[in-house]
């Protein structure tokens, strides 16, 4: 007779299991790892783990010269690629001491807001999907096509406009193109309350992002997170009404920031919709300005050799996502001496490190796709 002994669990259930999600995973809308550890369900430790989509833009920066660097601006938010192309020709300009011609600043302004609206209807439409709703991601692609037909006829590109130059903008507007674009704003804004209805009054959605990953004001402060996340936890800060750029000093009236105080997945999700309806009505407000602007030119006249003064300056933006900076080093030459990126998501993701410690592995799907990212805006 054979005398077995048999040992069961004891230690494996106090032992910590590590789980990485990504680099390649559907919840993590590109490249991103998520280093989480886990108790059971709960996660007790995150860690992001970024670089792997790194491009090296900034050390390309300083081999190109003041036009070429828009190019590899415009890459690294590929959902907000007209803003990022702002930035950077705003702080050229700005070392230059040039003025932009009135059609030009109109113009980007309207560019921008149509730029927000195609940035947040992807995220409006791609957060239910990853919650389980499959429908409100085939409207957002049909809002975004409508505005995008009218983007790709002003620029010649549906995702990188390339359409910023130093000193204003490529080319005028096509005829009859503000008209094509009202219509287009307002056959997006006629569908809005698709996401009004369709996914804010879904009890399921409501049930997986109310009091699901709460971020502390105190959190957002530590961490410079920005943008509609921030907004969402009581941190009301926007550059467009608190340090106005472009022609948002005298679009005041028509805009408004959207807060929110609850800090949670609910909560940051109704401020990208806010944010997205104003941005429709700031588009208008634009179009008719531009309406009533008597023909003149679009951009000015630049000398074959573009070089910056010696000097420094840091231009930032309101991008959709958060703030984006620029600081630029120039030593007279041709190409940037430095030129350093601040982007948006690279300080909204570090936030994980304390959201989602505590949570359930199930609530971190929904807290990640409520951050609202983009990989290439983190890795730069």
């Amino acid at each position: 007779m054979t005398e077995t002994t048999v040992g069961i669990g004891g230690a494996a259930e106090s032992t910590d299991m590590v789980l990485n999600i990504g680099p390649q995973h559907p919840s993590t809308h590109g490249v991103l790892r998520l280093r989480l550890v886990l108790d059971g369900e709960v996660i007790r430790h995150a860690e992001p783990v970024v670089g792997y989509m790194h491009r090296g833009a900034e050390k390309l920066f300083e081999a190109r010269d003041y036009r070429q660097i828009i190019m590899l601006a415009n890459r690294h938010d590929w959902l907000s690629a007209f803003s990022n192309e702002l930035g950077v020709v705003m702080a050229v300009e700005r070392m230059l001491g040039m003025e932009v011609p009135e059609r030009a600043v109109w113009t980007r302004t309207l560019l921008a807001e149509l730029n927000r609206v195609l940035n947040h209807l992807m995220f409006l439409g791609s957060y239910p999907l990853e919650l389980g709703g499959i429908t409100p991601i085939f409207h957002a692609f049909r809002e975004r096509e409508d505005l995008q037909h009218v983007m790709e006829e002003v620029s010649g590109g549906r995702m990188h406009y390339m359409f910023n130059r130093v000193g204003g903008l490529k080319e005028d507007l096509p005829a009859g193109w503000l008209g094509r674009a009202r219509g287009a704003v307002a056959e997006v804004r006629s569908r809005m309350d698709v996401y009004d209805r369709l996914v804010l009054g879904n009890e399921i959605f409501r049930g997986r992002t109310r009091g699901v990953g709460v971020l502390p004001p105190a959190t957002v402060h530590a961490y410079g997170v920005s943008g509609p996340i921030a907004r969402a936890s009581g941190v009301d800060f926007d550059l467009r009404r608190d340090e106005p750029y472009l022609a948002y000093g005298e679009l005041q009236d028509a805009l408004e920031v959207v807060t929110r105080t609850e800090g949670d997945c609910l909560a940051r999700f109704e401020c990208l919709l806010g944010q997205t309806h104003n941005s429709l009505d700031l588009a208008d407000a634009c179009l008719d300005r531009l309406a009533e602007l008597p023909p003149s030119p679009i951009n000015q006249r630049l000398p074959k050799v573009l070089k910056a003064p010696e000097g420094h300056t840091y231009a930032w933006t309101e991008n959709p996502l958060g703030l984006n900076g620029y600081y630029l080093v120039s030593k007279g030459d041709k190409t940037p001496y430095r030129l350093k990126l601040r982007s948006a998501s690279f300080n909204n993701i570090q936030a994980l490190v304390e959201l989602l410690p505590g949570t359930l592995v199930a609530d971190m799907v929904a807290i990640l796709g409520s951050f609202f990212f983009v990989v290439g805006d983190i890795d730069k």
